[in-house]
């Protein structure tokens, strides 16, 4: 114990530890983007505050909230702005309460518009919802100032008491330029739309995340957490361009007698937090899996494509797996935590991407990088590296940060034994020396 804790005082603990802090481990909070904005929306476009794709934003939603904010966009350049909505753990919520989100020009006219409600899981959870202007459509073509509106969805039940005030809101704003050459318009073709087997084997402990910028890098493989009612952890898998992504999550057995509708939720999101897929199991004590729908490799023309599953893949990057325990797991069942297996298998031929005319805004987000390759592989060994270091909830996860730091600072377990061990002794000779 004496040598671990000076293994400990050598290295510290993960920036993502400190960045979350207990309050996630004991309540699950949702984990904000370090250093994002606080901003204030306004209830008409005349007052709206100005989001630039430099910085991510946090705000608040009231119960009534009809929000506008201001973007300022070039006529080349491709929007994204997802915003993620994080009601009380105590809020009463329906199965179609939510968020609505669009974005539009200065004229009012809606260049886009998405959803995100809560679901069969009848859960308060982060849901997340993106605007998005795409060049190349007939509406809301040119640059110059665009409005986003995000709504709140709610079903004005009379019980809906409980954790009724503002929900928190995280934007986070990308762009994506242009191609040096424009390519085809042509989505490529479905080929293979059958699920593969998922991947087998003994599971590896991974405790995932509690938000996007803290989410936990997986690979290829069998994952392994365990859950409370009412938790949600983020998950990120690097994926190249031609690389396709399959994932399924399983909630272990429990005792109870019962039915949960949505007790298990899986979504998948990609890179600029756009809705790819997601999909529910219920629930009766027994184990229960659940998969995402078969999807296509990732490609730059997917964008052409009429599925919103296929559409949603359209650049390489960290793509989001996100498990949500429901809380009405804990009346028949009790209160867990609950064993969750998630199933992930990458396949696909990577190639290079498209050339684009300049950079996106954030850098990188449509990049992979080695240390995301060498994370992936090694379940996660470069989060230290990338500082996401995430989260540490149920399922442990701590611990691993201590190890990660040495590996990736080049200083062997070996090494830094001997280290703790040599200031040791220096300071036993000295303090014999001062006796004397």
């Amino acid at each position: 114990m004496v040598l671990l804790l000076g293994l400990w005082s050598l290295v510290g603990p993960t920036a993502g530890a400190r960045a979350e802090g207990a309050g996630t481990r004991a309540g699950g909070a949702y984990a904000f983007t370090p250093g994002a904005r606080t901003v204030v929306g306004a209830p008409d476009t005349a007052s709206a505050v100005a989001l630039d794709a430099r910085h991510t934003y946090r705000s608040s939603l009231p119960r009534a909230g009809r929000l506008y904010y201001r973007l300022r966009l070039t006529a080349a350049e491709t929007a994204y702005v997802p915003v993620t909505a994080v009601p009380p753990s105590d809020a009463a919520v329906s199965a179609t309460d939510g968020i609505r989100v669009s974005l539009r020009n200065a004229s009012g006219t809606s260049c886009s518009y998405a959803s995100a409600r809560f679901g069969a899981g009848i859960s308060p959870r982060p849901v997340t919802a993106l605007g998005q202007r795409e060049t190349g459509k007939a509406l809301c073509q040119g640059g110059g100032t665009y409005y986003l509106l995000v709504e709140r969805l709610d079903s004005g039940r009379p019980d809906a008491t409980a954790g009724a005030g503002g929900w928190d809101l995280e934007i986070a704003p990308v762009t994506e330029p242009g191609l040096v050459r424009a390519g085809s318009t042509t989505p490529p073709p479905d080929g293979d739309s059958a699920s593969p087997e998922p991947p087998s084997g003994r599971p590896r402990e991974r405790s995932g995340g509690s938000g996007f910028a803290t989410a936990r890098t997986v690979g290829q493989g069998v994952w392994h957490t365990a859950l409370t009612p009412g938790e949600t952890r983020f998950y990120k898998v690097p994926l190249d361009w031609g690389r396709r992504l399959h994932a399924s999550a399983e909630l272990g057995g429990a005792q109870g007698h019962g039915y949960v509708g949505g007790a298990l939720t899986l979504s998948l999101y990609n890179p600029v937090r756009g809705a790819v897929d997601d999909t529910s199991a219920g629930y009766t004590g027994t184990a229960k899996p659940t998969a995402l729908a078969p999807l296509p490799p990732v490609e730059y023309a997917n964008r052409y494509a009429v599925p919103a599953g296929v559409t949603s893949v359209r650049f390489a990057g960290d793509y989001y797996l996100v498990v949500h325990l429901s809380t009405r797991l804990a009346e028949p069942f009790g209160p867990g935590p609950y064993e969750v297996t998630l199933r992930v298998r990458v396949d696909g031929r990577a190639h290079a991407g498209p050339g684009y005319d300049g950079g996106p805004v954030p850098e990188g987000v449509f990049t992979i990088s080695e240390a995301d390759r060498a994370a992936a592989l090694s379940g996660g060994l470069g989060d230290a590296v990338t500082g996401a270091a995430g989260g540490q909830g149920a399922g442990g996860g701590g611990g691993d940060g201590v190890m990660r730091l040495v590996a990736v600072g080049g200083i062997g377990s070996g090494t830094a034994l001997l280290l703790v061990l040599g200031g040791w002794t220096v300071a036993a000779r000295r303090a014999d020396t001062r006796k004397r």
